[in-house]
């Protein structure tokens, strides 16, 4: 069985931009700060150059390092992703999240949409894995896309 968790958002930018926000190792941690439970994102880490088939680290603030494999990589319209690698007690709910970034422009910038589809570990626990996730997990991307708005409308600091 599976759930699927959305965030959708423009953001003042063309879709390009808004792109290299979300696929960048470097700028991205600073953007999703999670939410209750789900932890933030501490640091990522390429194995390779991004492209499809490449693995990536994920480090949580709580010390958990996931594992990410790209599926798609289509600048500037589309990045997926496949999540494994939690632990106790997420891993007693899904086993992994399937993620999937559209981006698309429109008059003021962009529209960014973000799905994750998860793979429930027990279905009986399908009832409470899908209010903890459209709980924390929804509103943990919706404050990253807020994140990433809001870096957009700060000011460049000066050079010196």
């Amino acid at each position: 069985m599976r759930l699927t968790v959305s965030a959708e958002r423009s953001l003042p930018c063309t879709p390009e931009v808004a792109f290299r926000m979300a696929t960048s190792p470097e700028r991205f941690p600073a953007f999703f700060t999670g939410f209750g439970p789900i932890p933030a994102i501490s640091g990522i880490r390429l194995h390779a150059p991004l492209a499809v088939g490449s693995t990536r680290r994920v480090h949580q603030a709580d010390g958990t390092v996931l594992s990410e494999r790209v599926t798609v990589l289509d600048p500037p319209v589309r990045h997926a992703y496949v999540l494994t690698g939690f632990r106790p007690p997420f891993s007693w709910l899904v086993t992994q999240g399937e993620a999937n970034w559209t981006f698309a422009g429109h008059e003021f910038g962009s529209r960014v949409r973000w799905d994750y589809e998860f793979t429930l570990a027990r279905r009986w626990l399908a009832p409470v894995t899908a209010l903890l996730l459209q709980l924390f997990m929804r509103r943990a991307m919706h404050r990253c896309l807020k994140n990433m708005a809001r870096a957009l409308s700060e000011p460049v600091p000066a050079a010196p």
